[in-house]
């Protein structure tokens, strides 16, 4: 359908940008997303704690600056047009029953600057991949706004196509050439996802 051929392609002019052609993330994000956001610190807490309690201390450990709350930097925000490396790690579970920590192998994402404007964050391989825009937001971060394709689909749905693919997070840099991006309470499995992008 031509919705789904305008979803696969990031540069859809006819709306003024992906999004409508505004660089306010809360005029397009979802009140209930905007509000998770809000509730970033209790993420971090519960979803390390849980891990921790889980018998993962030594990995969470192990990502250093990768899971601590506090270690986004300022300047350069941006990752600049190209392609990465990105892995997903999720920590605490969503409704209790399922796993305190998972972290997955490497896959590839891109960061596309549109003539529009547009900065778009793609996770491009795996079965969970994720396509949005980065918003300016503060002078540590960037908010992300994008929603996921599952399994074989060839398209990415677009931000509020379907509740259950929404995502909205923050992307921080957190070291020479390495950036993240962090989920507070995804829609599905964890309390926590975390986005790892270096070049």
């Amino acid at each position: 359908t031509p919705q789904q051929q305008e979803a696969a392609t990031p540069d859809a002019s006819a709306g003024g940008g992906m999004q409508g052609g505004t660089d306010d993330w809360r005029k397009v994000a979802k009140p209930a997303d905007a509000s998770a956001l809000g509730r970033m610190d209790e993420a971090w807490r519960l979803a390390r704690a849980e891990a921790e309690k889980g018998g993962f201390s030594r990995q969470v450990e192990a990502l250093g600056p990768l899971a601590d709350p506090n270690a986004g930097q300022s300047g350069r925000l941006q990752p600049a047009p190209g392609t990465y490396r990105c892995r997903t790690i999720k920590m605490g579970s969503r409704d209790g029953g399922g796993l305190a920590y998972v972290d997955y192998p490497w896959f590839a994402c891109s960061v596309e600057l549109t003539p529009g404007g547009d900065l778009i964050l793609s996770k491009t391989t795996g079965s969970q991949r994720t396509q949005g825009l980065l918003y300016p937001d503060t002078d540590r971060r960037l908010v992300y706004v994008g929603a996921q394709a599952w399994g074989d689909e060839a398209t990415y749905p677009r931000y509020g196509q379907t509740a259950e693919r929404d995502q909205l997070g923050v992307l921080e840099r957190i070291g020479q050439n390495r950036w993240r991006l962090v989920v507070p309470w995804p829609k599905q499995e964890a309390k926590l996802e975390l986005l790892e992008i270096v070049r």
